[in-house]
């Protein structure tokens, strides 16, 4: 039966998987025929989730491994899975049960709830699974894995690893250790979810912002002599002032400020170091008074040099709290509402006022009972009451005032003077709030603006727990690809925070501690081995709180397998091989398996980490809904099929590049598809896979086009097997393209022609080799391209197995015929030079023209004599001519033994052709000269944003690259006079 004049991706793709998935293609172990293994983690995707361009670049990478690795005999498993991501699923169900007019979650109880949530769970599941599928992931699905497997609820409880006991059974044993403890520390919350949440979940995000300046008046009346100097020392302000001057972005904060801080080396406020201050806002008469301090945070050549310090809402606050031993008081509720909680603002001030003094100190519960935030404003929104907070200091007279025309203040403000036309006076003062672009962060799912707050929470005291990981780097035993990985790695596990494992949830694992009426704490697995714990009869109370889905991922790789039973899979695969992952997780993910692992079984989790950057749009900006940006995969898929996508995703995987998605690469790449379909179909139709047997043996050639291309064959397998090996997935793709597209489909295909027409002696051999080449073609590409490369390998023979599982090609490069190699290369830089002459000559393209040579040498005319119909024919030359000096009029094409030449005298139009090329000269000149001088602006480099500065560059390259090119057709002209 004839092929298909094109491939049908749309129709094949589904049938193809289908026919790999029940043919057993995927499972652990299948084709394997050597003892080595090759073990991938998948980073689970949420549950809940759907494919976007970061799965499907990251799969993409993963299964090229795992494909190559399976056909090459190791023993391999793609071990898939998904994660059950408390905060996403927790918000997406409320949200389908909030549409469908369903009780609320408080409303129907956590039991209830969780119920709810396991049926989102089973109805969603199959969603990016399927997805997966469509990108050809090769992932053992047999073995999929959930984070929350195994828990109470779980509709297929039985049917996988029991993950959620292994989560359990780690937390306690950490908690035995001493490892993980309940503290009151600074943490993420997201108001809208009242959570913690982790950086990683935290956007930051630059909008308009203010920056208020407000004067703290000194205790007493004091007054001190501030003083101003310039660089070089010189006095610039001097003046006696009663107040020390701080600025804020957040007004409302001030509530709950514990010092004011300064420089060590701050000269202007030496004088009143130790000194107190007062918090202007609140009633006059319970007004609290703060010490001032110093600590090295402070900037003194940012903005007034001095830093309210409020140690429960602000993380470089907490710090400098800590050190200096600066009460941190709660201002805020889990709603960011402020507190309306505990005594009067009269007598919380009158307790906080002793302990500025020093005549009183609080515990650590003690102070964060204490509400300091004034009765009237109780209870508001956190930004309502900045408003407040603003109006009152203001109308108070303790806002910093500065001349209309300051220009911090950007355009001059009012009030104006009206009988003066509405100009501003310079003796008008206003309040000083400089308009200025602040970062603020963001809850990612939420939306709305994440509140640093002091918590109760459950942390990972890592700091017991990290020396292994850094080890495990340092001495080689995990390699992280690219290096430059490891800085950040070293950086950040250097400097580690205890690690904050609870969330305020209801979907996940619940941290199973149980505590009594005297709040004393019991760990166990189960509430019956708490209660032992505890004894008969004692009211126990279980946390409500859950883990945080890090602490669950932390566990994937041993957990997957099966631990903590001693499974075969655990013995078997475990360490891993390869983490392929995104760079932006290297902290939250990777070094927390590395971390857990090695606390948990003292085994690092897995040999090498690839790391990958983000997935940006064509001009190296972040997709994001809000700029409109975003691709999908799938639509990608419909239009283009999976091999384009994957093949671009592939090219595009560069180590520690940018990683941008142009669909013009796709649609080429779909291009580079169909033109191995074409190839293919020449061949079937110049019968070259009839009564073709399954025999794989090297063809033993005799014409010098077959041993050539059995030489590149030879070449590029070396070349790809290097690339993989080293994760180079770019140039693998880039090796594969060059020899698919280039020496196979065009080059070989038209040499080959005259050998298949003409059924000479060499017509078998030709057929046989192209049958082989193709194959390997096939073989090559099938890890990229596996569908179109699946599908060649059905229509063209009779197999014994399918592609996914063909034997991968262990031929060397001593396949490589080093004359066969020199003469082929020499007709194609001969061809390429003849058509490049041409192109820039703008000759005809169907012309054929007279060829001379001179300086004619042995070699070079025994390769010519060998080659002339392919050269003539592919170059369009209707004759050579020996001569000894060319006429006047000739286009130049050097080789190696001769020099050629084109005469175009009496074939275009010389003038004519001067003019279009100086024409298009003296354009890219301008263009040029313009690109050049923006990058030479430092202004332009400094301020333009990088994607629009290395797109000049890129098209400044490009014009000079043509410019180059059309000069050189130039001198060409000069030659004819």
């Amino acid at each position: 039966m004839a092929m298909e004049k094109t491939f049908d991706a749309q129709a094949a793709e589904a049938r193809l998987y289908k026919a790999w998935e029940d043919s057993g293609a995927f499972k652990a172990g299948a084709n394997a025929s050597r003892d080595e293994t090759f073990c991938v983690m998948i980073p689970p995707p949420n549950v809940t989730g759907s494919l976007h361009m970061g799965h499907a670049f990251n799969n993409t990478l993963q299964d090229i491994l795992v494909r190559w690795h399976r056909m090459r005999g190791f023993d391999t498993l793609w071990q898939p899975g998904t994660d059950h991501a408390g905060i996403a699923t927790q918000m997406v169900t409320e949200r389908e049960m909030a549409a469908n007019g369903e009780p609320s979650r408080r409303e129907m109880g956590r039991d209830a709830f969780l119920d709810r949530v396991w049926q989102q769970k089973v109805k969603s599941r199959g969603t990016i699974i399927g997805q997966l599928k469509r990108l050809g992931a090769s992932a053992d699905w047999s073995r999929e894995a959930f984070t929350m497997g195994g828990a109470a609820g779980d509709p297929d409880r039985g049917n996988g690893p029991n993950f959620h006991d292994a989560v359990i059974k780690v937390f306690v044993d950490m908690y035995n250790k001493g490892l993980i403890y309940r503290g009151k520390r600074l943490v993420n919350w997201d108001p809208h979810f009242e959570t913690a949440i982790s950086d990683l979940e935290v956007e930051n995000i630059e909008n308009p912002g203010h920056m208020w300046h407000f004067r703290y008046p000194l205790a007493g009346g004091a007054t001190y002599t501030y003083i101003e100097k310039d660089e070089d020392g010189n006095v610039v302000l001097e003046e006696e002032r009663d107040y020390i001057s701080i600025a804020t972005t957040r007004p409302e904060t001030m509530l709950g400020d514990g010092a004011v801080a300064v420089h060590p080396s701050d000269e202007r406020y030496a004088p009143i170091v130790g000194k107190l201050c007062e918090i202007p806002v609140g009633p006059k008469e319970h007004r609290r008074l703060i010490p001032i301090i110093t600590d090295d945070y402070p900037d003194p050549d940012f903005g007034s040099g001095a830093v309210k310090i409020t140690g429960a809402h602000d993380f470089n606050d907490y710090g400098v709290a800590k050190r200096g031993n600066i009460p941190c008081y709660r201002l805020m509720d889990t709603k960011a509402h402020m507190r309306d909680d505990g005594a009067s603002y009269a007598e919380a001030a009158l307790v906080a006022g002793a302990v500025a003094r020093g005549e009183r100190t609080l515990t650590e519960a003690e102070t964060d009972a204490l509400n300091l935030v004034p009765d009237h404003l109780r209870g508001l929104d956190r930004f309502e009451a900045r408003k407040a907070v603003i109006d009152e200091i203001t109308s108070e007279g303790l806002a910093v005032m500065v001349p209309v025309t300051d220009p911090r203040l950007g355009s001059p403000k009012a009030p104006v003077a009206p009988e003066e036309g509405g100009e501003a006076r310079e003796d008008t003062l206003v309040p000083l709030v400089e308009a200025k672009p602040i970062m603020q962060p963001f809850g990612d799912r939420s939306k709305v603006v994440i509140e640093p707050m002091l918590t109760d929470q459950w942390f990972v005291d890592a700091e017991k727990i990290v020396r292994p990981a850094l080890d495990a780097v340092r001495n080689g035993d995990v390699k992280i690809v690219p290096e430059s990985g490891e800085k950040t790695y070293f950086h950040w596990l250097e400097n580690i925070e205890p690690w904050c494992i609870s969330r305020q949830l209801w979907w996940g694992h619940q941290i199973p501690v149980w505590f009594d009426g005297d709040g004393n704490q019991f760990c166990a697995p189960t509430e019956a081995e708490a209660q032992a714990m505890a004894g008969e009869g004692v009211a126990l109370t279980r946390d409500p709180d859950v883990l945080d889905t890090w602490f669950s991922s932390g566990l994937w790789p041993i957990g997957t397998l099966g631990w903590p039973e001693q499974t075969p899979e655990l013995t078997k695969y475990f360490p891993t091989s390869v983490l392929v992952t995104g760079q932006d997780i290297l902290f939250f993910w990777v070094a927390r398996m590395m971390m857990m692992q090695l606390a948990v079984v003292d085994q690092i989790p897995f040999k090498d980490v690839y790391l990958h950057g983000l997935v940006r749009d064509a001009k190296g900006k972040k997709m994001s809904k809000s700029l409109g940006n975003v691709v999908d995969p799938l639509e990608i898929i419909d239009e283009y099929g999976a091999d384009a996508l994957r093949f671009t995703n592939a090219a595009m995987a560069s180590l520690g590049g940018v990683l941008k998605l142009d669909m013009q690469r796709i649609a080429g790449y779909r291009n580079f598809g169909t033109k191995l379909w074409n190839a293919t179909r020449f061949a079937e139709m110049n019968g070259v896979f009839e009564n073709r047997t399954p025999d794989t043996d090297i063809p033993k050639a005799t014409a010098t086009v077959n041993t050539w291309i059995i030489g590149e064959t030879a070449r590029v397998r070396a070349e790809v097997d290097a690339a993989l090996d080293a994760y180079r997935f770019d140039d693998a793709a880039a090796a594969l393209y060059r020899f698919v597209w280039g020496k196979v489909c065009d080059w070989y295909v038209e040499f080959s022609k005259p050998l298949l027409l003409d059924e000479g002696p060499q017509t078998a051999e030709t057929k046989e080799t192209m049958a082989w080449v193709i194959d390997q073609c096939l073989i090559l590409l099938h890890p990229i391209m596996p569908f179109i490369t699946e599908e060649l390998w059905a229509v063209t023979g009779t197999r014994d197995k399918m592609l996914v599982h063909a034997d991968w090609p262990t031929y060397g490069t001593d396949l490589i015929d080093a004359e066969a190699d020199r003469e082929m290369n020499w007709v194609i830089g001969l061809i390429e030079g003849i058509r490049s002459a041409r192109q820039q000559m703008h000759v005809p393209v169907g012309l054929y023209l007279p060829l001379v040579v001179k300086d004619y040498g042995d070699a070079a005319k025994a390769a010519w004599d060998r080659n002339e119909v392919l050269i003539k024919r592919l170059a369009r030359i209707d004759e050579l001519t020996v001569v000894d000096s060319f006429p006047k009029g000739c286009a130049t094409v050097p080789a190696d033994g001769a020099t050629f030449g084109i005469p175009l005298a009496d074939i275009i139009d010389v003038d004519e052709e001067k003019a279009r090329l100086d024409k298009a000269l003296q354009k890219l000149a301008k263009e040029i000269g313009g690109m050049k001088g923006r990058l030479n602006n430092p202004k332009f480099v400094a301020s333009a944003p990088d994607e629009v500065v290395e797109e000049t560059r890129a098209n400044l390259a490009a014009r000079e690259d043509e410019a180059a090119k059309l000069q050189d057709a130039m001198d060409r002209l000069a030659e004819l006079g």
